[in-house]
Order: structure tokens, then sequence, then C-alpha cells
């Protein structure tokens, strides 16, 4: 007969080497699957041992499977009577396509009908279809012109061990097993004594590790199996392999392995390997998304290697080479591979292999950092000098918080931004630092931008002064919609949040949150332009903050002398945030208003209703499509002349607009503006602080007026 068991992308040749030892027959890799030939029996011992197997199908036939016609016609000339019991329950799961069969759910219908039609003429009695549980689960393939009809001998998938992990994000059992296949982790139990080390979630590789050594198959304890309700079924050759895995069990049960878990370098120093006459360091790396963090426990993995006593193979699920360059090693095996959504590696390092010594960087102060790549001195070198020179220009323009370093060196494509506690406060004499990279050009390797971004992070805190849990880092992201950075990994998404002041005023900051910290640097001096055009503003001095976030212009433009002001943003905590900005400044009371509300729909109704400001700010993210929003998806090119022709419209007659937008590439529309009687001028030099220099075009400023 012949066999297919489908596996991950990647795990294929070593899903190939643990069927022959499973004593298959004609064992062939092919994309996501390994096919096999042999008699039933050995399908059935890969259904019980195959840890990284997905699901194990026996093939039935091949048909014709030009379009949906021959596809029928091809199902139905298989005898379903000796596979379909009477009374059983089916189900079809259909995979691929073709040029006409382009739908898997028109193709399971399709052939479904025809396993129906078939076993109503042979038996005259119709199979029932069941998605739940089914009794025989028929798969169908299409590739080409041709369809592989067989039998899912597994049931449910095979890395579903029915056993729950304890942590939420525990690593799936297969990538687990395919950890130790790349470390061979089960030559090592059967040639000597080894001790299996583990960084990262240790759970399910320990538990893989345990059952490997212990010699008991994955699928013993499974209490229903796909080819359960196969009417072909050999009952007698399955009872003997459980039979054969219990006497196997029970003979190495006494094998014992030594299990050692690190997560700190106080676990290594500590390390105590007995008798063992080697050792796997088995590492989870996959579920590590923060650079810093990668490369502290890369940092970890080779400290252990180093303290290893005795030969140690080295093998880890990681996002790239990162690890490769921590250890000073080149990766004896490397194999792509998915996780969900994340592309990630399979690497092994065999024991022995020469290692290079790690690089470090000597500062200023003689202190040594450990980096991955030797060229990062010349940063640590660029950040002290221009740290240096920008101290001096903050404490001449009495500015706390500022832009330090913004990718002086093309190779460190990373901004670094420095926060300092308000005097007064809980947070006085604090200090941290915000650092967002920029995304790599697409012919920089990415291990090595990786690598550059880890180093950047290492050396920044003790050049700056500044303790490492006090560095934080958000990675830009092109994503469409909410904040265009990704969640700090280093924590949860609530972190606390801190004080810190500027222009007189004190605001708060949050630098572990989804969102940007609270508070856009680029614009203190556009906030404190707001302020003093609020202090000559005349009249009932009215002042509207449009897309608000924090409220850090509505506390200006208060501190200026507007009596009434309106913060207006779709977000309920940035409103919740910028209320307790007005009140810490001291600027309360029914006169200040906070509304929730899509933008776009709120101006627009308002221009129907008798309200009109004096003084509007407007700071328009580029592109916002959340869910939340009345609207269709705003996108700052396409939809800026419609929002400020409105937002004129909302001004008192000597009212001005404060317009803002980040889109480097922005253009405004004059032609469509001076239809409608709305003036632009480009104000953006005169908003772009000192500190900022280096990127002029962070942002674009206008003054806008209604000239109708």
């Amino acid at each position: 007969m012949e066999f297919f068991a489908t596996c991950p992308t990647g795990f294929e040749h070593l899903l190939a080497d643990e069927l022959r030892t499973l004593r298959v027959r004609h064992v062939r890799p092919l994309r996501g699957m390994v096919s096999f030939e042999g008699e039933e029996r050995d399908a059935l011992r890969a259904c019980l041992w195959s840890r990284l197997a997905s699901r194990i199908v026996a093939v039935l036939a091949r048909c014709d499977a030009a379009d949906a016609d021959a596809l029928y016609a091809g199902m139905a000339a298989i005898p379903w009577q000796e596979h379909l019991s009477s009374g059983s329950t089916f189900v079809v799961d259909a995979h691929g396509t073709n040029d006409k069969l382009k739908n898997t759910h028109f193709t399971a219908l399709r052939a479904k009908d025809a396993i129906v039609d078939a076993m109503v003429a042979a038996t005259r009695t119709r199979p029932n279809v069941s998605t739940h549980e089914p009794d025989l689960r028929v798969v169908v393939r299409i590739r080409r012109s041709t369809a592989t009809i067989g039998i899912d001998l597994s049931g449910e998938a095979l890395f579903k061990r029915g056993v729950v992990p304890h942590g939420r994000r525990s690593l799936r059992p297969d990538y687990a097993a395919a950890i130790l296949a790349a470390g061979d982790w089960g030559t090592l139990c059967q040639t000597g004594s080894p001790a299996l080390v583990t960084v990262g979630d240790a759970e399910s590789i320990t538990r893989e590790a345990t059952d490997i050594a212990r010699d008991t198959a994955p699928g013993i304890l499974r209490a229903r199996w796909g080819f359960d309700g196969w009417a072909a079924h050999d009952a007698a050759a399955w009872d003997e392999l459980i039979d054969e895995a219990d006497a196997r069990t029970e003979t190495a049960q006494d094998a014992t392995v030594l299990l050692i878990s690190i997560a700190s370098e106080k676990d290594v120093d500590a390390l105590d390997m007995g008798t063992a006459t080697d050792a796997l360091l088995a590492c989870d790396l996959s579920q590590i998304e923060d650079a810093a963090a990668l490369a502290d426990v890369t940092a970890l993995c080779a400290h252990m290697l180093d303290a290893a006593p005795v030969p140690t193979t080295v093998a880890a699920l990681a996002p790239g080479a990162q690890l490769d360059l921590a250890l000073g090693m080149d990766a004896t095996s490397v194999t792509a591979t998915r996780l969900g959504s994340s592309d990630l590696t399979l690497r092994s390092f065999a024991a022995g292999t020469p290692r290079t010594e790690r690089a470090s960087v000597t500062l200023a102060d003689g202190r040594s950092v450990p980096v991955l790549v030797a060229a990062s001195d010349q940063f640590a070198a660029r950040l002290a000098k221009v740290a240096k020179q920008r101290a001096k220009w903050a404490r001449k323009e009495d500015v706390s918080c500022y832009r330090i370093y913004d990718a002086d060196l093309p190779d460190y494509a990373v901004a670094i931004d420095l926060f300092q506690g308000a005097a007064g406060t809980r947070d006085a004499g604090r200090r941290w630092l915000n650092v967002s990279e920029y995304a790599a050009p697409k012919e920089i390797d990415p291990a090595l931008a990786q690598a550059r971004l880890a180093d950047a992070l290492s050396i920044c805190g003790p050049v700056l002064d500044v303790t490492p849990a006090d560095v934080h880092l958000h990675v830009r992201t092109r994503a469409k919609g909410g904040s265009q950075y990704a969640a700090d990994a280093r924590g949860n998404t609530h972190g606390s949040s801190h004080l810190i002041e500027e222009g007189g005023l004190v605001f708060e900051v949050d630098f572990e949150a989804r969102h940007d910290c609270g508070i856009f640097l680029d614009h203190r001096d556009t906030r404190a332009m707001l302020r003093e055009m609020a202090k000559q503003t005349r009249g009932s001095k009215r002042f509207l903050n449009l897309f608000a976030y924090t409220g850090t212009g509505t506390c200006y433009a208060a501190d200026g002398g507007c009596k009434h002001t309106t913060t207006v943003d779709l977000s309920a905590p940035s409103l919740a945030i910028a209320r307790r900005n007005m009140e810490r400044n001291g600027f309360r009371g029914p006169e200040h208003e906070y509304v929730q509300a899509d933008v776009l729909a709120w101006v627009s109704e308002q221009r129907h209703t008798r309200n009109r400001w004096d003084l509007v700010f407007c700071d328009v993210p580029t592109f916002s499509n959340s869910a939340r929003m009345r609207t269709s998806a705003f996108d700052v090119q396409r939809d800026h002349a419609q929002l400020l022709i409105d937002v004129s419209r909302l001004l008192t007659r000597e009212g001005v607009c404060v317009f803002s937008c980040n889109l480097r590439s922005f253009l405004p529309d004059l032609e469509t503006l001076g239809r409608a009687h709305v003036e632009l001028e480009d104000i953006t030099q005169q908003t772009i602080p000192g500190d900022f220099s280096r990127t002029p075009k962070v942002h674009h400023t206008y003054l806008v007026r209604h000239t109708g």
C-alpha cells in the first residue's frame, strides 16, 4: 500500500529520517509531506510512534480531476462499501485547487456526492455526513489535473497528544520534537547518559524528551483514531503494536535523564550535570519578538555553552541567525519553517564545533559591553559623542525630554529618545530611553539587522546612564489602522505610567503600552506655538483639538489662556489620559470637554451646528481604518482636502487651524482647497525642533484659514 504523512513545512527530512527508524519502505520527502510504502501495519506504527507527522493518510486511488465531473466519476468508481461500514458517518477534507476546481468547499461537496451515490448503488443504504467526529475522514488532494484520494488514519492531528500544557503559549509538541530531532536527542539517549538543558518554554520540550528517553509512544494514550471507522482496518495488527509499545516502555521505564532549565546566569553558574556524558541545549526562541530580550537569551545560551562540562549539542527554533552570532558558531544545519504567521528556522550546532570569541565594546568609563557585531564600537562612539552635544543643547533650551540619536549611522537605524522624570513628582530623577527601530532595507541580512539592533539596545543604556529595565523598544510596523508601533515585547500592554515635564507642564507617558508613549517630541515647538497663538486669540478663546491623542496640545492651549477646550479622539483610553493631563496641570471643569468620536464624522456634523472655534489643532494620522470609525478608512493624502474644508467651516472669522501630518511625501491639494476658499501657509520649518534637525520631514505643518 501507499501512504503519506503530512507535516509542517521544513520538517520533511526530519520526518523522513523518523519514518526510516520505524522500518517503513520507499520513504520520499515531498513538500509538506513524506510518502512511503508498506503494509497497513507500517502506517499504524507511524500513527503510534511519529512525533513529527501531523496526519497519516492511506492512499486508496488516484483519478482524473480535470473538472468536477471527472472528479465525481473517479470518486464513484472506488468501492466505498469496502471502506465505509453501513450506518457509519464520514466527512471529506479537500486540499489544493486547479483551474476548474478553485474552491475546496465545492470540491469536498462533489466528492461527498460521489461517495453517497456509490454507497447507495452498492448497498442501498445512504451514509450520513458528520463534520463533528466522523467515523471516517476521506482526504482529497488536488494537484494539477489529478486527485489523490485517501483515508485519514489519524483522526485528530497527531500533535494533539492529549496533554493540556500549563503555559498559554506553550510550544506545540511536534515543534518541540523537531528541536530534539535536530539535536539528535534520540541517539544521545541510546548511546550515553545525556543531560537536557532547556531555554525558553521548557514544558513541551521536556515532556517530549522524557518520553523519548523512556521509549514511550506519543500516541499510546490516544482513545480515538481515524482508522477506527475504516472497514478495512486490521484491528489485530493494531493490538499487537500496542502490546509491543507497552513492552518497550516497560523495558525502558527505568531510564533517567538529567533535566535542567536555565533562565538566568545564576542558573548557569550553579550548573551541575552530575554523571552526564553529554548534553543537548534545546532552545525555544520562537516566541521572543523583542530584540533586546532575544539578545539576552542568546547571550545566556553562550554562557551556558562556555560553562558546560561535557560535549554539548545545540538545537533551537529561532527567528534568525542571532544565536549563531552569540555562540560564535556556524550552524551545522538550518531549516526554514513556519509557526502560525511567523517565519522561523530550525538550527543545530554539533558538539565541538569551533567557536570564535564574542566581541565587546569598551566604553569611555572603561566598562565592557558584550556585542554580537564587532563594528558596534562605532555606534557606541557615535552615540557618546552626539549624547554629549545634545545634552549641552538641551540645557541651553531648558528641555528635559529630547531625541539623542536618529539613525546617525545608516547601519544602526534606530531613533533614541531620552525622557526624564518631572521634578517634584514620584518620578523625579528617573531616566528612560524609548528606542524606535526603522525598517532595514531589503538587501540587509535580517539576522545582521537584528544583531545590530540588539547591540544598540545593549549599548545605549550604559552610555546614557539608564538602567536596562528602563530601556524600551518600540518597533515600527506598516500595519494599517491604530498605532504605527507594535507592543513592547518586554512585558504587558498596560505598563505603569510615568510623569515627565515639558514647557512647564507635566504629562503622563507610558513606555510599555501598545500605543506611542503619550507625547510626540517632534511637536514640542508646535505645542509651544499653540500656547503663543492662544495668548493672542481674541473673543471667546475657544480651542478645538482633533485626533487629540493624550491632549498635550489642549494643555498648552489652556495654559495660553483658552477658556473653553474641546478634545476629540476615537480612543477612550487616550481621552482618559488627556483628562488626567489637563487636571494635573490645573485645568478642570465643565468648560473643558472630552468627546469620544470618529473625528471625520464629528467634524462633518459640527458644520451643521452653531459651534465655532477660534483655534484648532489637527494632527492627523497617516492612515486609520479602526472598526469603530463611522466613516470609511482615512488616508491623509487622499482625504485631507475634504477634512480641511470641513474644519475651515468650524473656524470663527479670525480663526486659524494648525494642521500637521507625518507622511513624508505629503503634498497638499492646493487646487481643491483654493476652490473651497481654504488657504494654507506652510510653516513646517518653524516647527522642527533642533533635536530633529536630521529628519526635517518628520512632519509637515500648515496654518489653515477660511478666506470665503
